[in-house]
């Protein structure tokens, strides 16, 4: 039964607060209930109430509606706080699986002072943030991620409790645009590229098996696994070996070079050789069914490699359509609509 009643509740508020990259709080959508200190102090309230009423003592009647009257401020005070407060998300972040992704929103404060704001998400807390009226400032939060690919929180709570912490205003912002996760790297086994950059050198190679190899001075942007470290702990010259039979480009990441092995944990070995790569500054290519990236180097490269690995073979969130709550026009009635304004 519970699990019905908070799924309505959860469908009602998701209604009445579509998704978007910018909300306004107004109080339509601004809820306000007391907190634990609250409850009591209302029951404090209808005790010495009762007990005047009891007693018949003017002194105990006006501490108690002294003390209702500040409650009452209170409240309307609580909720201003919240009333007319913007909230813009003009960044969102990128990171590792099982990192944080930052968040950052522009708050911009009605007529009114924003007062001890905070922003929550699972259990991520930013707190006591002070908005000037009419004035803007600039709110991160950290939202942790699990998986790889695109990350969109589904609410965002968004709280006050100024002044005295009796009563509590809230509301929620759920985020339009997606954050990227990043695959979790693991450490890659050696394998070869099936991707040849079509070295004449590389062809007029006899392929006898890999029995035998070329031994040659290491250059910049040979694998780590190539290097014969034996022989250069005996003679410090460090040297790599080119396997006789391997056709393939060590230019090239390759996804079809490690078969047998599942989606996930390919993913996880590109993304270690994409940041090896990037620390040595050597260019490279990424090769992934549907999607290959020419060779090249530098930061923007690593990020465009990282983000294409994070979102392999992922569907991007859809946006949800932005009905005004209160609205009784059915899907149907809506396309028709459009199509008679066509």
């Amino acid at each position: 039964m519970f699990q019905v009643v908070r799924a309505r509740w959860r469908r009602w508020v998701n209604r009445r607060l579509p998704r978007t990259d910018k909300q306004v709080f107004s109080q339509r959508n601004i809820f306000i209930l007391p907190t634990g200190s609250g409850v009591v102090f209302g029951v404090l309230l209808l005790v010495m109430l009762i007990t005047g009423i009891n007693y018949q003592n003017s002194l105990i009647y006006l501490l108690t509606f002294l003390l209702g009257a500040i409650m009452v401020a209170a409240m309307h005070q609580t909720h201003r706080n919240l009333s007319g407060l913007e909230l813009t998300l003009i960044q969102t972040g990128e990171a590792f699986a099982g990192e944080p992704v930052p968040f950052r929103f522009r708050a911009m404060s009605g007529k009114y002072d924003a007062v001890a704001i905070a922003l929550r998400s699972g259990d991520q807390t930013l707190e006591q943030q002070h908005v000037p009226a009419r004035q803007t400032a600039d709110l991160s939060i950290a939202l942790t991620s699990v998986q790889r690919g695109y990350f969109r929180p589904d609410r965002i709570r968004v709280e006050t409790r100024f002044p005295f912490g009796l009563l509590k205003a809230w509301s929620w912002v759920r985020p339009l645009s997606c954050g990227i996760v990043y695959p979790r790297p693991v450490a890659a086994p050696e394998a070869v590229s099936t991707v040849t950059d079509g070295d004449d050198q590389a062809s007029a190679r006899s392929v006898d098996g890999n029995d035998h190899a070329d031994i040659r001075p290491w250059r910049e942007g040979d694998l780590s696994q190539r290097v014969l470290w034996k022989r250069y702990a005996r003679t410090g010259q460090m040297v790599t070996a080119d396997w006789e039979g391997e056709q393939g480009s060590p230019q090239w990441l390759d996804y079809h070079a490690f078969p047998g092995v599942d989606t996930e944990l390919r993913i996880s070995y590109l993304t270690a050789q994409v940041l090896e790569r990037g620390r040595s500054g050597t260019p490279f290519g990424l090769n992934l069914p549907g999607q290959v990236i020419e060779p090249d180097s530098g930061p923007a490269h690593l990020t465009r490699c990282l983000r294409s690995l994070a979102v392999f073979g992922k569907e991007k969130p859809r946006e949800e359509a932005s009905v005004p709550f209160g609205t009784r026009a059915s899907a149907g009635d809506t396309t028709t609509a459009s199509g008679e304004q066509g």
